[in-house]
């Protein structure tokens, strides 16, 4: 019998095991030759900790709240795509895990189960990820289901005017399956001459002429929920999110599934951080493989963390309890960094705990 997981990582072995290599290589993949992709998980291995002693650690408390909604960790869970080519429970297994673990879940705008069928699985805070359409009714219909479902926010993913050359899919002619949220509204049944037909079905969707004022203005006329984007990468990005009226930004580079050559995400957050000025939370996405992982991006300014791979690995795996399994670890390897590192609390965590390559260089001049 082969041994369980003893972390977050071993995960990813159990989920090639187990799934088409065609699923395993579109989860797994990144855009091109995945220079960013490599980037996003060994970058934080140029960050050292830098602990303090002699701390009374004997409780550890690692809740936080985002936008008013408390979590037992800043660790929630990022929408990626299509669960049920993972597992057959798809979203809804893994909406019931982050309930169970007491976090936020962020639902794919392009999930495999209904925004409704993930609403009535659970009572976990729900996130509501959009696309902007090129035909803007087809995103109000989702936004507005989503809002009337109980979902608590509106994450507008921001990098995606049109689609990164994912090679793998290309070469293993990958093909979206139709998707139930737009069953009548959009087809998939789009042919490519690369074999893979996401790209087309990319183009055909996505609206690539969006701008800040307008979309932000339009999103905020047919919703109250805050509105946070994803796919900030720059000190100037962060400006203009802010001061177009967003209620928070996700420092994300899309799992290196898009541009390649874009910066490791964890190397651009201090940028973004000091860019908004506490005027908006920023939450991190991208590269969390381990506790220490969270730990270095809290120290360096975000308020949680987004996992996206890890979680689709332990959905692979074992369903809604390979993916609590994995929320799990993560929790738990916080809460022993936090303990060793004389951190009794999140807000306890601060930037003079790490060391980047920057500090270093700074310290040889």
């Amino acid at each position: 019998m082969a041994s369980e997981p003893v972390n977050v990582n071993e995960f990813q072995e159990l989920a090639r095991q187990v799934l088409p290599k065609m699923y395993y290589d579109y989860y797994s993949g990144g855009a091109e030759d995945q220079f960013t992709l490599k980037e996003n998980v060994e970058a934080f291995r140029k960050i050292t900790l830098r602990p303090r002693v002699l701390v009374d650690v004997s409780r550890i408390d690692m809740s936080t709240t985002i936008l008013r909604y408390k979590i037992s960790a800043p660790i929630m869970i990022a929408p990626s795509a299509m669960h049920q080519l993972a597992h057959p429970e798809g979203e809804v297994a893994t909406a019931r895990a982050a309930a169970a673990s007491n976090t936020i879940m962020i639902l794919s705008y392009n999930s495999t189960c209904t925004v409704e069928e993930v609403a009535s699985s659970c009572n976990a805070i729900r996130f509501f990820q959009l696309y902007i359409h090129k035909r803007r009714d087809i995103s109000a219909q989702m936004v507005q289901r989503a809002e009337k479902n109980g979902y608590k926010a509106i994450v507008l993913t921001v990098d995606v005017p049109r689609l990164g050359r994912r090679e793998a899919d290309i070469k293993n002619k990958m093909v979206a399956p139709q998707l139930k949220n737009f069953e009548g509204l959009i087809s998939t049944a789009l042919d490519s001459d690369e074999g893979s037909n996401l790209e087309a079905v990319a183009r055909a969707t996505y609206d690539d002429s969006l701008c800040w004022e307008d979309v932000i203005g339009w999103l905020k006329s047919i919703t109250n929920l805050p509105i946070l984007v994803k796919g900030i990468l720059t000190h100037e990005d962060a400006r203009k999110a802010v001061e177009v009226g967003v209620a928070g930004i996700v420092v994300s580079n899309h799992g290196a599934r898009q541009l390649n050559y874009t910066p490791a995400t964890i190397s651009v957050l201090e940028e973004v951080i000091q860019a908004v000025g506490g005027k908006v939370p920023v939450l991190f996405d991208g590269g969390i493989r381990r506790g220490t992982d969270v730990f270095k991006a809290l120290a360096l300014g975000a308020q949680a963390v987004l996992v996206g791979r890890p979680v689709i690995y332990g959905l692979a795996a074992n369903g809604e309890d390979g993916v609590r399994k994995v929320m799990k670890m993560l929790k738990d390897e916080l809460e022993l960094t936090m303990a060793l590192s004389g951190c009794p609390s999140v807000k306890d965590i601060t930037r003079s705990h790490v060391r980047t390559e920057c500090d270093r260089l700074r310290s040889m001049l």
